[in-house]
């Protein structure tokens, strides 16, 4: 793996976070165990939504759901795992970031940093 382009993209994906006026119109999603830590206290830090566990269908797309929300952008920590969010952001024209394996399917994802996301200490 090049570290230098996957530096490259880690400050485009940084660009593209601090582009977003209203952090909590950032929103963070993991449904993988050992990535959902890591989503809360991005979250935490940085003003952000954090969606940590199961997705519910719907939250992009269905206005009559309690949890309707609108994000500017979407960070994934898998696309193959959170395959349903990236769908729903595809339908409202959400930019996304998603940490990629070099087996994930880049369909829907806007920057994909180059990211071992398979192993519980990756």
């Amino acid at each position: 793996m090049d570290l230098h382009k996957t530096w490259q993209k880690l400050v485009l994906a940084a660009r593209m976070i601090a582009a977003v006026e209203n952090k909590a119109d950032v929103c963070v999603i993991s449904a993988r165990p050992w990535g959902q830590r890591a989503v809360l206290k991005f979250a935490h830090y940085t003003g952000a939504t954090a969606i940590s566990g199961r997705f519910t269908p719907g939250t992009f797309t269905n206005q009559i759901q309690d949890k309707f929300m609108e994000p500017r952008l979407l960070i994934l920590t898998d696309p193959r795992t959170d395959a349903q969010p990236l769908k729903e952001s595809s339908y409202a024209n959400t930019p996304t970031i998603a940490f990629c394996h070099s087996d994930n399917a880049l369909n829907y994802v806007d920057c994909a940093i180059p990211a071992n996301n398979k192993a519980k200490h990756s």
